[in-house]
């Protein structure tokens, strides 16, 4: 479960009801029990934030959570500014959010504090792994054999297993003996020693004759601790009450300070270092923390006809491409050669074939189901560079029509000598911002030397952005 912080928080339609409900007591006390319960539904706090880290996904090298939106049950709040007192309340000690990769909850991140970067509010804390939801209980662990109604006897011949060869007068699973096998002659038997019962109220006594034994076989006898005098023994060992002392020379000095190897064990939980810049290592996930328990809503969309998948990536490649400067030109004509009588009957040369494609750089394909029961929303992000021109990105979103025909429904192109006024756009994912089971595209939009989250939502064929975070100035760290 994903708690907004440990403390109970009072938002401002909570403290209006709590003043209402004070000034209305007097009237409220002459109908006790007609108190109206809460809804169910009530909206609480919802918190979207951006974990970013480098290293292995799991036991990141550094990490840092950057806050984007809190949903205070009316609108969308700047999580990076909402209640900060210093810190905002977002980023409070003991808050956990949930990782979520396309809506699927794959880990933890318990927030230890709140730092500055370069002017930003973030958060460090540890990123922790789910907790186990069947732990194994010891009954689980110790497994009994109940197939045997008598295991719990003790038994001194063999007992008879499923792939032994079958014996007469014996059946498999079941207790009861018939003709016993041939003994084994080499094989050890347990005799019973010779023993004689006596009866206290009658007096009599009866003795039990034993067979001779054999002068052959080994006999088991019990030693004393007399017989043998070699054998080491486990004594405890008396405290001579004497009193030590240590040399003055060698005593420590208790006010002396010592230089201790290693890292301490009791100062505090470990905290990640925080995340620096923008290195192109980085790595992004959608984190949300609820003060309520909520199920996992996938966002991953699942294609009818795998075919429409291929074909509908490559008409935004081409969109793409178009939108990037890459269409190569059109092949120039064959040169018309004049036929004579000769070569009447002679083959026209084929036509070339048509250029490569030119390749994408970086190139992202996303789709996604942002309701349930909802059509396909795609998502396409490239960018292209040359020697001679500057490197130019586009990011496309998209939706099939009715005939399965792509309809793109944002186009965001941009260049690195622009970037100061159409930052690129690049996708984090999709999360559930408004806590109403619809989900929203979370983009980050990085300038040259500053940068903010976006949500988009998509709704009756257009993509509307209905959230900007404050802009965060991170230098020219954010050039590429």
């Amino acid at each position: 479960m994903s708690l907004l912080g440990t403390r109970r928080l009072l938002t401002r339609p909570t403290e209006i009801a709590a003043l209402a409900l004070a000034a209305a007591w007097p009237v409220l006390a002459q109908y006790p029990g007609q108190i109206t319960p809460a809804a169910k539904n009530a909206a609480t706090l919802r918190a979207v934030a951006v974990l970013e880290w480098t290293g292995e996904e799991g036991h990141p090298k550094a990490s840092r959570l950057v806050p984007v939106s809190v949903y205070d049950g009316q609108q969308l709040q700047d999580a990076g500014i909402y209640m900060a007192r210093p810190a905002p309340l977002a980023l409070g000690s003991q808050v956990e959010y949930q990782l979520k990769q396309d809506g699927k909850t794959i880990g933890l991140f318990d927030v230890d504090g709140a730092s500055q970067t370069q002017g930003a509010w973030v958060g460090i804390g540890k990123w922790k792994p789910l907790p186990s939801a069947h732990p194994k209980t010891a009954a689980q662990v110790a497994k009994i054999d109940m197939d045997d109604a008598d295991s719990d006897r003790p038994i001194l011949h063999r007992k008879y297993h499923a792939d032994d060869p079958p014996v007469a007068g014996k059946s498999k699973g079941s207790g009861s003996t018939g003709t016993a096998p041939a003994p084994d002659p080499d094989r050890p038997t347990l005799h019973r020693a010779d023993s004689s019962t006596s009866s206290g109220d009658s007096g009599t006594t009866a003795a039990s004759t034993a067979p001779a034994p054999d002068p052959d076989r080994p006999t088991l006898h019990r030693t004393t601790p007399a017989d043998d005098t070699d054998r080491p023994r486990l004594k405890k060992q008396k405290t001579a009450d004497v009193g030590y002392v240590e040399s003055v020379a060698t005593a420590p000095d208790p006010n002396r300070p010592r230089l201790i190897r290693g890292k301490p064990t009791d100062e505090g939980p470990s905290v990640l270092p925080t995340l620096m810049g923008l290195p192109p290592e980085m790595n992004q996930m959608v984190a949300v923390s609820d003060a309520r328990n909520t199920p996992d809503h996938p966002w991953n969309f699942s294609w009818a006809n795998p075919a429409d998948e291929v074909r509908m990536k490559a008409d935004l490649e081409t969109i793409a491409r178009a939108a990037l400067g890459l269409t190569p030109p059109p092949a120039p004509p064959a040169p018309k050669s004049k036929r004579t009588a000769t070569h009447r009957h002679a083959k026209a040369a084929p036509p070339p074939p048509p250029a490569a494609p030119t390749p994408l750089k970086e190139e992202r394909f996303s789709v996604f189901e942002l309701t349930y029961g909802g059509g396909a929303t795609i998502v396409l992000s490239a960018s292209s560079g040359g020697k001679d021109a500057p490197e130019k990105s586009v990011t496309l979103i998209a939706q099939p029509d009715l005939y399965g025909n792509v309809v793109v429904l944002l186009k965001h192109v941009t260049d690195t000598t622009h970037l100061d006024v159409t930052p690129q756009m690049k996708l984090i994912g999709a999360v559930d911002a408004l806590a109403d089971n619809r989900g929203e595209l979370l983009f980050e939009l990085r300038g040259a030397m500053q940068r903010e989250f976006a949500l988009y939502r998509v709704l009756r064929g257009s993509a509307d952005r209905i959230f900007t975070t404050s802009e965060t100035y991170y230098g020219t760290m954010a050039a590429k």
